[in-house]
């Protein structure tokens, strides 16, 4: 794509004003889908910086791809929020502010003086969106968490290791975009509750809350009834594993009777049809550890192509398994220009995926690369009536960054 970016956002979310006090990947993952959708973001760091911009592989230090791949669309501000000047830049930020969105712990927030209370006093129309590691409502409301934690207290990890026979994590952030993407709609939400009364609220979006949610839409099985009626967990999904082919692996995913049905007759094993009961999907879903094991077994007959090929005919879902290495050459991600290249002004040619939600009238669009440490400091400070002599004065005394 050109390197010509354009200026002005295109966004539904066009002419909303962001303060992003968050930090590593929930928030940030939350603020820049925002930006991409056209609200302007200002955030807040403190002058030793945001501890993901190190995490992971880097051109220059504080600028890892990480921290680029979830901060575009956003202008940076690096102040050390304890100093009375600090505090006095929030005070003259948050009434110009639609949203504020922070994961430091509601404690922190109290001892800065900008608790959700303080902060309507300011600006009686913010939305104050908090990312929590526990409800606040909860005897684990102080304790600090992070994505591993948060898949071990909800079960999540249990679930993903059960094959194993002991916990395993997801190598993903999986609790923290989760959540990211539950604070997005928490705000959203909120907006639109506003627009209809003018009313701004304190939003509070807790991430072991959040991910037991998620995970308990299909692993609570048994445990949703009382008295409870069988275990919990879901049992076909224990059966969601590669099929292994004569040169390789595939995802055979048989889903409708029409589909396992179809399976079996163009394995050639039509005999399995009544054997494993599988026209009947109450019995075939009884039965679905035979009926797995015996896929799995007839996967080896052919090779991938040609069980992808036979699939595709007989339009079976199934999928062949892309190396992370490979994504960018995914013949269907590269048609849709899945990732673009951009050319930053510190850390030069830089890749990354673009806004996945398209809007039909209004365009989400990057228009901002990630920020350098304090990159606009002195420029919002102006804009808020900072005298250069104030500026200069906090510059020397280290209570801001410039980059």
């Amino acid at each position: 794509m050109p390197d010509e970016m354009p200026k002005d956002a295109t966004g539904p979310l066009k002419g909303l004003r962001v303060l992003d006090l968050t930090a590593v990947v929930l928030g940030p993952f939350c603020t820049q889908m925002l930006g991409d959708w056209g609200a302007e973001i200002i955030k807040v760091e403190p002058p030793s910086g945001d501890i993901v911009r190190n995490s992971g592989v880097y051109r220059n230090r504080g600028m890892a791809s990480v921290f680029l791949g979830i901060n575009r669309n956003k202008r940076d501000l690096a102040i050390d929020l304890k100093s009375p000047e600090g505090a006095e830049v929030l005070r003259r930020l948050i009434p110009q502010m639609d949203v504020l969105v922070t994961n430091i712990r509601p404690a922190g927030m109290a001892r800065l003086g900008f608790g959700p209370e303080q902060c309507r006093a300011l600006n009686p129309r913010l939305v104050f969106a908090v990312a929590t590691g526990f409800g606040q409502d909860g005897p684990y409301r102080a304790r600090p968490a992070f994505d591993e934690i948060i898949q071990a207290s909800s079960g999540f990890a249990d679930i993903v290791g059960e094959d194993q026979g002991r916990p395993m994590f997801v190598p993903s952030l999986i609790a923290d975009k989760v959540t990211g993407m539950q604070l997005l709609s928490g705000v959203l939400a909120a907006l639109y509750h506003r627009e209809r009364t003018g009313e701004g609220q304190l939003v509070e979006v807790p991430m072991l809350e959040t991910l037991t949610a998620f995970m308990s839409v299909e692993h609570l099985g048994g445990l949703g009834f009382e008295p409870r009626n069988g275990e919990a967990g879901y049992k076909r999904l224990r059966h969601r594993k590669p099929a292994p082919t004569k040169d390789g692996h595939i995802t055979l995913l048989p889903y409708s009777t029409a589909n396992w049905v179809t399976f079996f007759t163009i394995a050639g094993r039509e005999d399995l049809i009544e054997t494993l009961s599988v026209r009947d999907p109450v019995r075939r879903n009884a039965n679905i550890d035979a009926v797995y094991a015996a896929m799995a077994e007839i996967a080896q007959g052919k090779t991938t192509a040609e069980w992808l090929a036979l699939c595709e005919q007989h339009d079976i879902p199934a999928t062949g398994f892309t190396r992370v290495e490979d994504v960018l050459e995914h013949p269907h991600l590269k048609a849709v220009g899945m990732f673009e290249e951009h050319d930053h002004p510190s850390e030069g040619r830089i890749r990354m995926a673009k806004p996945p939600t398209k809007f039909e009238k209004t365009p989400a669009n990057i228009r901002r690369l990630a920020p350098r440490l304090g990159e606009h400091t002195v420029e919002v400070l102006k804009e808020l009536g900072f005298s250069t002599e104030e500026i200069e004065d906090m510059q020397t005394r280290k209570v801001i960054r410039q980059a």
